[in-house]
């Protein structure tokens, strides 16, 4: 949600309480939370942990870091999903969450190559069911140290690279020559395009509008965002995955009870008013859209669509232009079928599927999203 915006909950605004105690807990931070940020590259000597550190921060649906990781065989990195980090309301076939785990295999693939080494993966070797994920490894890596490996240019933006879901600055343009430069990052296959046209730009903010009213919309699906949020330090240090609410506003508003999970859901609450409010003028904020498509939507094309994702990410990064998904429209539960068939109807060609689409723009800066440490990721 627009952080700036929130102020407005409870109707008549939130007056911050200028006592000790608020100004205390106003001016808490989720320390350990973002610790995984500083420590990348810097705790472990063993080049798979080393990687693996860099991996733990790629960008995932709705912060579930649903990745899981068994070092037991030397030279070798066997990832498993966590089950129970999916997301069956808005992602029923697990595809989103596919993507994530592609970007993870990415970032671990470049970080490795940072240290002098190759990394030989073999996707879902077991093989994979199209319609849910299931215990089976998602990808074996095989870590071997060969001199001239090359590092990858992307890799000096990993430590900067977010997901911006502040609005963007609606007066200044991202121009033609940027997003064909963005474009250009992906090496897995993916089809990448895109448009910052006044037209593009406006029927694309309109589709997204409507498909995050969708969502906000039908409880079940909202329900399953709201049941993630993580409201002020407490409880983002307990889980730091989920959506998280930070800062001094946010950490005000908990405490005071002016934000709570019950009152979002609520849909005659102002305060459900108010954030669905600030979500769709987000998505107003757009100044392009990029998307990404494959021409087949098997496992392999999720992880491969989730390696060209990152690195997008990263690209955009370097140019200094935000970043946020909108893939609402692209969701596939009864409730959006309407809008995910015309979403394909206008972005892809014949026989693909639309695996991401983001609205681009030049924001504020933000800071990263809370991670768990490498450790509670190891089987």
């Amino acid at each position: 949600m627009q952080r700036r915006k929130f102020l407005s909950l409870a109707g008549g605004g939130v007056v911050l309480a200028a006592t000790a105690t608020f100004g205390t807990i106003a001016t808490r931070q989720p320390t350990n939370a973002l610790a995984p940020w500083g420590d990348a590259g810097a705790l472990y000597q063993e080049p798979r942990r080393r990687a693996l550190s860099y991996a733990i921060l790629a960008p995932n649906p709705h912060n579930q870091q649903p990745w899981l990781v068994d070092l037991s065989i030397p030279d070798k990195v066997v990832l498993h999903v966590n089950r129970t980090r999916l997301l069956p309301h808005t992602d029923p076939l697990n595809r989103q969450i596919t993507i994530g785990l592609g970007c993870f295999l990415e970032l671990m693939v470049m970080a490795a190559a940072e240290d002098g080494y190759a990394v030989d993966l073999e996707v879902f070797p077991e093989g994979a069911d199209i319609t849910a994920l299931d215990d089976r490894p998602v990808a074996i890596a095989t870590f071997r140290q060969e001199s001239g490996t090359t590092p990858d240019p992307l890799f000096a933006h990993v430590m900067q690279r977010r997901s911006n879901k502040e609005p963007f600055d609606t007066t200044r343009k991202v121009e033609p020559e940027t997003l064909a430069a963005i474009q250009t990052a992906a090496r897995h296959g993916s089809r990448i395009a895109g448009d910052v046209s006044d037209s593009g730009i406006a029927a694309l903010r309109k589709i997204t509008t409507d498909a995050l009213i969708v969502e906000i919309e039908t409880p079940h699906a909202f329900k399953e965002s709201v049941d993630l949020f993580r409201i002020g330090k407490a409880e983002i240090e307990a889980n730091p995955d989920g959506i998280d609410f930070s800062g001094p506003m946010f950490e005000t508003l908990g405490a005071l009870g002016l934000m709570t999970r019950e009152g979002t859901l609520d849909p005659t609450s102002t305060m459900f008013a108010q954030g669905k409010a600030a979500v769709l003028e987000n998505a107003q904020t757009a100044m392009g859209h990029l998307w990404q498509t494959t021409t087949g939507n098997t496992r392999f094309d999720q992880i491969d669509a989730g390696r060209d994702w990152v690195r997008l990410n990263l690209a955009a990064t370097a140019f200094g232009v935000g970043m946020q998904p909108l893939s609402q429209a692209l969701q596939e539960y009864p409730e959006m079928a309407s809008h995910y068939a015309q979403i394909h109807q206008m972005l892809a060609q014949e026989g693909e599927t639309v695996q991401m689409l983001c609205r681009l723009g030049y924001g504020v800066a933000i800071g990263p999203s809370p991670r768990w440490p490498l450790e509670a990721k190891l089987i």
